[in-house]
């Protein structure tokens, strides 16, 4: 349902858009923040790219890696898809009048999420890790 919402894009895609506006550059950094295959994030990233939602730059350090980075329509199309996934789980809960409390609490779950993926991932010695995506009351 909240694909629906989200209109042409889809939740994977959106995923690495936030992943990369939060922070991550490298697809690499991706994968791990979102437990995927690195043939996942390529494919995506493929396909971000082609909508012009996402560019990919020089990493100054690997001559190997290309940094990637929302363009202005990625960052215009990730604030309307979360736009209309928080209006539609306000429309969903506004007959109970629960709204607020359960798009608080679906915010406050991601950041959990973000730091077990994180602990998991400093357990593990995985390098490069990224900060949690600062939350503004959306999903």
């Amino acid at each position: 349902m909240l694909e629906k919402a989200s209109g042409d894009l889809t939740l994977a895609h959106y995923r690495v858009l936030v992943a990369v506006a939060a922070g991550d550059e490298r697809a690499s950094g991706v994968a791990r923040r979102l437990a995927l295959g690195k043939p996942a994030i390529s494919a995506a990233v493929e396909a971000l790219c082609q909508h012009g939602l996402l560019e990919r730059g020089e990493v100054r350090s690997d001559q190997r890696a290309s940094a990637l980075a929302l363009t202005e329509e990625g960052r215009r199309c990730l604030a309307r898809t979360e736009e209309a996934m928080v209006d539609w789980l306000s429309s969903l809960c506004a007959p109970a009048a629960v709204s607020g409390p359960v798009v608080d609490g679906l915010c406050r779950l991601g950041e959990a999420l973000d730091a077990a993926s994180q602990e998991r991932n400093r357990a593990a010695g995985t390098p490069g890790t990224c900060q949690p995506a600062t939350r503004s009351g959306r999903p």
